[in-house]
């Protein structure tokens, strides 16, 4: 199951953008000891590149009970991250420090979702 976006992936991401800030969804499923290495990440991605690029964390937390959903659609953690434009995401994204860092990211997960979303 693939964790990171790929460039075919990110060049749909950026063609398909309605305009405006976008809204990320990350839904996060943790290897064995991926609590601690998502943390790593975390840190980084708030204290450097969401400043950077004007994104912000709008909610992250632990899944917990699922009222409606199939076997093994729960999710360890999740979060929602809103960046100015998508255009901003796509820059961190290919920024070499971030690079350097997502490997944590990488490492600390089995599955994932990350889902741009509009607002209404």
């Amino acid at each position: 199951m693939a964790v990171d976006p790929r460039g075919a992936d990110l060049k749909r991401y950026l063609q398909e953008d309605p305009g405006g800030p976008v809204v990320m969804l990350n839904l996060l499923r943790y290897a064995e000891g991926g609590r601690e290495l998502y943390a790593q990440y975390a840190e980084a991605l708030s204290t450097t590149f969401l400043p950077r690029y004007g994104g912000e964390v709008l909610y992250a937390g632990d899944g917990s009970t699922s009222l409606v959903a199939e076997d093994g659609q729960a999710w360890d953690a999740v979060l929602l991250v809103r960046y100015p434009s998508r255009e901003a995401f796509s820059r961190m994204v290919a920024d070499p420090e971030y690079q350097q860092v997502t490997a944590l990211r990488t490492r600390a997960l089995t599955e994932a979702v990350l889902q741009a979303t509009s607002g209404w």
